[in-house]
């Protein structure tokens, strides 16, 4: 395989192997009874705080994080649920706008603008130098977590979400350098360019359930959590390859493109490989979530179904629409 940062990726000729989930997220999935009126209220959001440009864009990412969000808390209730969808769709439209469209291209410049809502997490009022709709809409989403959130889950919220712009970052830096990057890295940064850690601390806050430190920390919750994590990442990149890469683009910063490379083998036998990663994730996954929901009533039970959840949305999100060439 030619490495160089802009070697073109290989285009699939056949439909490519994708993981077999039913065993353990068979669906359907619960979906809020909000799911409607969430996608209006992103769409007022987004009329207050005008992120997104193109009217079509906007329908688009409205559908997706209202349908996405209605899976992840189909029982949470109206404010929740639109909290943490304004909350996502400020984080995708960040990504999208800052990080895939002009980060590659000019990084200080995405470092300045990034700089700008770190300033705003670590509690100050207002962000250095100019202010920009991005910034205004990020502290009207903290002031409505402040009020909803335990201290100890805004302090959580908070670092996932530098998480998150750490991650954007770092994806910008290394967008045309796949060939840079092993795949241990890349394994470890994923989570945080998906943005699944944020999801899952934003359900404890949706829901108004918090674990203590000690059952955070227990091997059970921990192997739960990352295994969903990997999952969310794999897939992820499993369902928008094909839309990265139309018409022979550069390889993308994406599992398979590791794979291919560091496994040696070509494309379809790196999708069977991340096929089966996925497969062997959702299976401990399963397993966890089974453990820890046979005392029904307990944070740990809570915690259980919450991430059966998220790991719902994240299988039901890779079939819509934004994934098609």
């Amino acid at each position: 395989m030619n490495d160089s940062p802009r070697a073109s990726a290989p285009w699939p000729i056949a439909p490519l192997p994708m993981p077999d989930l039913q065993g353990s997220f068979p669906g359907p999935f619960a979906t809020s009874p909000h799911a409607e009126a969430i996608e209006r209220q992103t769409a007022h959001w987004l009329h207050n705080f005008p992120l997104v440009r193109s009217p079509s864009e906007q329908k688009t990412l409205c559908n997706i994080t209202a349908q996405g969000v209605a899976r992840v808390l189909p029982t949470a209730d109206r404010d929740g649920v639109f909290l943490c969808a304004d909350l996502f769709l400020w984080l995708t439209a960040f990504d999208d706008a800052h990080g895939e469209a002009e980060g590659a291209r000019d990084t200080a410049r995405l470092v300045r603008r990034i700089s700008q809502c770190v300033h705003l997490l670590a509690g100050h009022d207002e962000p250095p130098g100019e202010a920009s709709v991005y910034t205004a809409a990020l502290q009207d989403l903290l002031g409505r977590f402040r009020e909803r959130a335990t201290p100890t889950q805004y302090l959580r919220l908070t670092a996932h979400l530098r998480d998150n712009l750490f991650g954007i970052l770092w994806e910008a830096h290394h967008l045309d350098r796949p060939d840079q990057v092993t795949l241990s890295d890349y394994c470890a940064m994923r989570p945080h360019t998906v943005f699944v850690r944020t999801v899952m601390a934003t359900a404890e806050v949706a829901l108004r359930y918090e674990l203590t430190e000690d059952q955070r920390a227990s091997a059970a919750v921990r192997e739960l959590e990352k295994a969903i994590a990997d999952l969310a990442g794999w897939i992820n990149d499993l369902a928008s390859y094909a839309k990265e890469t139309h018409r022979g683009g550069p390889a993308p910063l994406s599992l398979p493109t590791l794979l291919i490379r560091q496994r040696e083998c070509d494309l379809e036998g790196a999708f069977r490989l991340a096929s089966r990663m996925c497969e062997d994730q959702a299976s401990t996954a399963r397993l966890r979530i089974t453990e820890l929901a046979v005392n029904g009533k307990s944070a740990l039970a809570d915690h259980a179904r919450a991430m059966e959840a998220v790991a719902a949305s994240y299988v039901w999100h890779i079939g819509h629409a934004r994934y098609e060439r």
